[in-house]
């Protein structure tokens, strides 16, 4: 017998030390159809390729050519970072149908990831509703995650020592008040000025750099003194972002310097990312040539404006709600499982 490090995730031995947690996947995955099916749902399909993968600064797509029958190289594609653009082409197509909620659960893929809580390829469940906003997405969410554990039978959702009871009331949770209450930082005075930001980092003990951007700062933040008080004893909606971080996010009307964006954490982890969807064309081009200059900046490379995304939004999306959500950190969570790999099938 090899020694235990050398042994492959394919060795039976191996294998069946996870059996117990796939159990649960499959309950899982099957209480989350029944969730979408109950809730008069329609299933779809989008496809894997896409000319463009996504329009967030930061996230980075695996590449790939198209050859014509020649041989000859006729396109660069993308393997999709999400069915996004792929299902609001279908929302709007399907307005004279009656087709107003749909929802996908998808193999997606994302380069440069790789750890405990990530992998390059992984599954996700996206879902739109049509005459809903970002406030439609989070009662899903409740619905959703209650479901998934009665499914399991369990009691709680767990990360390492951290414990969540998705049956007591979701925490609801603005960016501006999670600065205030775990760092200090009064958000909204700084929101456009960086070296203000620089100076409420620094007072932190956190490192800054000549040339951190404002983002760049915000993350540090985030990472080191936000993200792991959310979702502790009950799930967090860490909602409206500001208005730079959700290009694919409608503004508040009410400050339209901010977002109707949330995230949802469980036990310090993120789960899923949600928007009241931007529906005006002329604004999303305006921001994919923002994200797209800023990718260039940092990365070396951009992607090509999806124009049929363009011209399906000059159609006319009605208002929606959109959502992704992690369905294998979900299991993760369900299982108690430190590892993501710990609740894949394959690894």
């Amino acid at each position: 017998m090899q020694a235990n490090s050398d042994i492959k995730w394919w060795h039976p031995d191996v294998f069946s030390q996870k059996q117990p947690n796939l159990a649960i996947r499959a309950k899982i995955m099957k209480a989350v159809r029944g969730y979408f099916d109950g809730q008069g749902f329609d299933e779809v399909e989008t496809p894997i390729l896409q000319v463009c993968p996504v329009i967030d600064t930061h996230i980075r797509a695996f590449a790939t050519e198209r050859r014509g029958v020649s041989g000859d190289i006729e396109e660069t594609l993308y393997l999709h970072t999400s069915p996004e653009f792929a299902m609001k082409k279908l929302m709007v197509a399907g307005q004279n149908t009656g087709m107003d909620k749909i929802y996908q659960i998808a193999n997606v893929f994302r380069n440069a990831e790789g750890s405990k809580r990530h992998r390059c390829e992984f599954k996700l469940i996206e879902w739109y509703r049509t005459h809903a906003d970002y406030n439609d997405m989070m009662t899903d969410c409740e619905g959703l995650l209650r479901a998934c554990v009665e499914a399991a039978d369990v009691k709680r959702l767990q990360y390492k020592d951290h414990q969540c009871d998705p049956f007591k009331a979701f925490e609801r949770l603005t960016v501006a008040e999670a600065f205030e209450r775990y760092a200090g930082i009064d958000l909204m005075a700084v929101l456009d000025d960086k070296a203000a930001l620089r100076e409420a980092v620094k007072a932190l003990g956190l490192h800054t750099a000549d040339d951190d951007e404002w983002d760049d700062l915000f993350f540090r933040v985030m990472d080191d003194k936000i993200e792991p008080q959310l979702g502790m004893g009950t799930p967090t909606f860490l909602c409206d972002y500001p208005i730079s971080m959700a290009s694919l996010s409608k503004p508040k009307e009410d400050d339209s310097r901010l977002a109707e964006r949330f995230e949802l954490y469980v036990c310090g982890i993120e789960l899923a990312n949600a928007f009241s969807e931007l529906t005006d064309a002329e604004e999303q081009v305006r921001r994919y040539h923002i994200e797209m200059d800023e990718k260039e900046r940092l990365y070396g490379e951009r992607y090509p404006l999806d124009e049929e995304f363009i011209q399906a939004l000059r159609h006319g999306l009605p208002e929606s709600g959109g959502i992704a959500l992690g369905l294998d950190r979900l299991v993760m969570l369900v299982c108690g499982a430190d590892d993501i790999k710990d609740v894949l099938w394959c690894e």
